[in-house]
């Protein structure tokens, strides 16, 4: 049986919290979509921009920026975590893409010390 779609799940430690702001995931998405070839589409962010100071995020399992961004053939979603330095990100695609060039070009991005990954097949 021929896959359904492709997911990519990268969980990346000891990254650059300065990367996790909505101007440089922006930019992230548009330079990996870009070298994975796949089509943008609607980008939406889950944070603390615009949110009182009272009602801010503090735990370290929640503060940070979300973000999905839809891409032609399904979505990438990215989880970062200001206080452990965490970047969580999930490519999945019906489109066939390169999962290596997408865990190097992620890696560097947020420039992480160490990187998991787990790509699977979806039937």
């Amino acid at each position: 049986m021929k896959p359904y779609g492709y997911e990519l799940i990268l969980d990346l430690h000891g990254c650059d919290s300065g990367t996790f702001n909505r101007d440089s995931i922006e930019d992230f998405f548009k330079k990996l979509c870009k070298q994975i070839k796949m089509t943008r589409c609607d980008l939406h962010f889950w944070d603390d921009v615009g949110v009182p100071p009272e009602e801010q995020q503090t735990s370290p399992h929640t503060k940070g920026t979300s973000a999905v961004q839809f891409i032609l053939t399904s979505t990438i979603v990215i989880h970062t975590l200001d206080l452990m330095g965490a970047v969580y990100i999930n490519i999945f695609s019906c489109k066939e893409f390169d999962e290596k060039l997408a865990e190097t070009f992620t890696k560097e991005w947020f420039h992480a010390s160490e990187i998991q990954s787990h790509f699977i097949e979806r039937l």
